[in-house]
């Protein structure tokens, strides 16, 4: 398979790829969803990461759709827009806000900051891409508003929240909602893999408007 290149890969990135593909071996994963996982791997330093990641039908096709047609990026932490926003203006442009610029300045009754700030900002930006590494309590909210009526769905889900505590469960969640979605299984996930999950859609949807195609 060759790699296709942009003229903002660091040649470290690309042989770290090489060197990835190599560890990887056969997959039945093909197209942007290898790359994605690639990507994961080379944030994460760890390709058994590779059994954990999911897909539903369907769902880069939606994300590379709704990058290239500048559809705003919410992220459940600062640290992971900050990790986006380079390749968003390298790209297409989109805008990458932070929900908590949304949330309130101290969590409401039951409930956190992030999950407050979700529903805040999914009503200012129906259509959203949406990631979520860090809050499952903002990936609980998302599922149940979207779910009653009350917002409408984002366009794109990346549902990596990590840790031990309400993640297993956001993650099952998701899993059997009907949103378009990317997630990992189990504890792992994290600013920085979801700010990965999003970088590797934006470079291939980027290397798709000027025709290069990725090979299987």
């Amino acid at each position: 398979m060759s790699l296709a290149t942009t003229d903002f890969d660091h040649p470290i990135f690309l042989e770290s790829i090489r060197r990835i593909r190599l560890l990887l071996g056969e997959s039945a994963l093909v197209g942007v969803e290898r790359e994605l996982l690639e990507r994961l791997v080379h944030s994460s330093g760890d390709p058994a990461i590779a059994s954990l990641l999911r897909f539903s039908p369907g769902a880069c096709a939606v994300g590379l759709q709704a990058l290239a047609s500048g559809a705003v990026i919410l992220t459940d932490t600062a640290m992971a827009a900050s990790a986006v926003e380079p390749m968003a203006l390298r790209t297409f442009g989109n805008p990458v806000r932070a929900v908590l610029d949304w949330a309130p300045a101290a969590p409401p009754v039951g409930g956190t900051r992030a999950a407050a700030g979700m529903e805040r900002a999914l009503a200012a930006h129906p259509g959203a891409v949406v990631l979520i590494g860090s809050a499952p309590t903002a990936l609980e909210l998302l599922l149940e508003r979207v779910a009653v009526g009350a917002l409408a769905a984002p366009a794109l889900v990346i549902g990596m929240p990590v840790g031990f505590v309400g993640v297993a469960e956001s993650k099952r969640h998701l899993a059997a909602s009907d949103l378009p979605q990317i997630r990992l299984e189990g504890s792992r996930g994290g600013a920085g893999l979801v700010a990965a999950a999003v970088n590797a859609l934006l470079r291939r949807a980027w290397l798709d408007r000027q025709g290069d195609r990725p090979s299987a």
